[in-house]
């Protein structure tokens, strides 16, 4: 990994579930001019905490310095950097509604299908899909979509648990 190359990663925060924790986050990370590509928080098995993934571009170098700096506030237990690590299960979730034809629609549910995506709701002008996986599974079946029409699409960046 070369410490000077700007990359994509994924930070694991673990935090107490109090008021303000989250606006620090993001304060920290807008302050040192981060662009946050993704954010989910949410709560763990314990309601006490929560866990917030975090996705976006830096350097090795830099990165080190934002999980020291998320490491120093208030209310936070662990910060993990998923980024180049193998055993953690790695998932992000999208809904996509799609132009659709009688001719195109079994050519879009056999698209689904190849990805294990799921048909949600189907009329006459549009198909509404989801489908979780890795990113690049997303990326790829987005691409393949976008020349019938992508009326609408929501991603929720990626969650992450550990395999063991």
């Amino acid at each position: 990994m070369n410490s000077d190359k700007l990359e994509r990663y994924t930070i694991v925060v673990t935090v107490l579930n109090r008021v303000g924790v989250l606006a620090r986050i993001t304060g920290l990370l807008s302050a040192r001019g981060y662009n946050i590509e993704s954010m989910i928080a949410a709560p763990t098995e314990n309601s006490d905490v929560f866990r917030i993934h975090i996705v976006l571009s830096g350097t090795a170098k830099r990165i080190e310095q934002v999980v020291k700096q998320l490491n120093k506030l208030i209310d936070t237990l662990k910060v993990t950097d998923i980024s180049h690590t193998s055993h953690y299960i790695v998932r992000e979730f999208v809904l996509l509604k799609v132009s659709c034809t009688r001719n195109t629609r079994a050519e879009l549910s056999n698209l689904a299908d190849m990805f294990r995506a799921k048909v949600v709701d189907v009329d006459e002008k549009q198909i509404t899909l989801d489908l979780s996986g890795p990113n690049k599974k997303i990326d790829r079946f987005v691409k393949l979509l976008k020349p019938y029409g992508i009326i609408e699409m929501v991603r929720t960046g990626c969650v992450a648990i550990t395999e063991d």
